[in-house]
């Protein structure tokens, strides 16, 4: 790192969600090229060479950027809809909009989704994209790309659906694909952008969406590609009743068993929401290390239900944090769901310890790269780890009066943005977007919404 451009940040509280959650008051980070080189107390050491930029970050606390485990970017464009449903009505009422996305008007959600998520912190997001209509373009393409143009650091969770109406599931028969095409096309996306480099932008999971909306070998075919193309695993899993009694009716099992059935319980999957689980299930689940994506806002949304957080981290089970689709979460911000994380799994008498603000601040950083396999890389704050940080602005009416930082940034207002670097490189600055223009993506998301309407209400 001795010829590396440097930049120093000093003067700020860090929370470096570290093993032993190691915080300093008042320290410094400083970042040679791409990588953390140091950080500490106090002042950064004297005689750096190459600084090309000096911050005095007084009034900030800086974290690791956060991670987001979870998400549907096309439903950007069909926000505000469905909005008294449980999940099975809302799929209900959606599947025949969102079976008419192009890709257009995937490449507008994909952009606002990420535009949305980097401004609030995300230097680290994940899609899971399952909806392929007929004839709509090359989605996963235009998704990455948007990405790409965004800066962050992105999972692409390629995903499938064969079941569709004919077969029982829910999507309209012309938005799901055949068994051999989506294995074949996921395939594909993973060897066209798949990076396994310890400081890749972009990489790619296997995704088939549901146990209700894919075929048991769908699952189980889409593991074994998975494997031995070396790339994770993801899906929804355990998210309502009804998909556990839809489990035991078609397989004769619970969701936990039927995954497991599969091949689909291992340290390489992480499933979304995991709401209705019992010990059995969340022993399962360490015992694999199977993680979990905690969407708290969206499980409010669509009455799903409270997922048994505490108990898994008790466990020993990974947990990160996902905004979910935006569709079931309409704000599509991930440092919110720091605050409704804990605030959430407190519901009910003597709860008020359930979590706390450091680990909810765990869940969406180191969590969040566990889960996504990349905890080596990213999620805390450490030497020879990726630069990937937020400085947050916690000097301001919101938060001056709080006098402990993580407290102020998880049980407080959304923090000001004040720099957030992904790989070492500015995204936002003063909370503003610096690679892309966030009020031509407004005008486009509104404009691709629109269309979308328009389609879908001719039939």
């Amino acid at each position: 790192m001795a010829a590396a451009q440097r930049i120093v940040i000093e003067n700020c509280a860090i929370a470096t969600v570290d093993a032993d959650d190691t915080e300093y008051a008042s320290g410094h980070v400083v970042v040679a090229g791409n990588r953390i080189e140091a950080l500490g107390s106090g002042k950064a050491p004297e005689g750096l060479e190459n600084v090309v930029r000096r911050i005095d970050a007084s009034g900030h606390l800086v974290t690791p950027g956060l991670v987001n485990t979870h998400h549907h970017f096309y439903q950007w464009i069909t926000r505000g809809l469905a909005t008294d449903h449980n999940l099975f009505d809302w799929l209900v009422a959606l599947y025949p909009v969102w079976a008419r996305i192009d890709e257009q008007m995937t490449y507008a959600a994909a952009q606002g989704s990420l535009a949305m998520m980097a401004r609030g912190g995300v230097t680290t997001a994940m899609d899971h994209h399952y909806v392929f209509p007929r004839g709509s373009g090359d989605l996963s393409g235009s998704i990455i790309r948007a990405a790409r143009e965004t800066g962050v650091r992105f999972t692409l969770a390629r995903g499938s659906m064969d079941r569709g109406e004919k077969d029982g599931g829910l999507p309209p028969d012309f938005a799901v694909e055949t068994l051999d095409g989506a294995l074949a096309a996921t395939e594909e996306t993973v060897r066209q952008h798949h990076d396994a480099s310890f400081d890749a932008m972009t990489q790619v999971a296997v995704a088939p969406c549901s146990p209700f909306s894919v075929s048991t070998a769908l699952l189980r075919q889409g593991a074994e590609l998975a494997r031995r193309l070396g790339v994770r695993l993801h899906t929804h899993g355990s998210e309502t009743v009804e998909e556990e009694k839809f489990c035991h009716e078609l397989f004769g099992m619970g969701p936990t068993d039927y995954f497991e059935s599969t091949g689909w319980l291992g340290e390489d999957v992480w499933m979304a929401h995991c709401v209705h689980m019992n010990d059995s299930d969340i022993a399962a689940f360490a015992r694999t290390k199977t993680g979990v994506a905690h969407c708290p806002s969206s499980n409010a949304r669509l009455a799903a239900g409270i997922a048994r957080v505490p108990d898994m981290l008790s466990a020993g089970v990974p947990v990160g944090l996902g905004v979910d689709g935006t569709a079931s979460n309409e704000s599509g911000e991930l440092h919110t769901e720091l605050r409704n994380a804990l605030l959430i799994n407190r519901l009910g008498a003597h709860r008020e310890a359930a979590l706390n603000a450091r680990q909810a601040l765990r869940l969406g950083t180191h969590g969040g790269a566990q889960v996504l396999g990349r905890a080596d890389q990213i999620g805390s704050l450490e030497p020879g780890k990726l630069a990937d940080l937020v400085l947050w602005k916690l000097d301001t009416l919101a938060h001056a009066s709080i006098a402990d930082p993580v407290t102020a940034l998880v049980f407080g207002a959304a923090a000001p943005v004040t720099l957030s670097l992904v790989n070492g490189e500015a995204v936002v600055e003063n909370g503003r977007l610096l690679h892309v223009d966030e009020d031509a993506i407004a005008r486009s998301t509104r404009d691709e919404a629109r269309r979308l309407a328009r389609i879908a209400a001719q039939g």
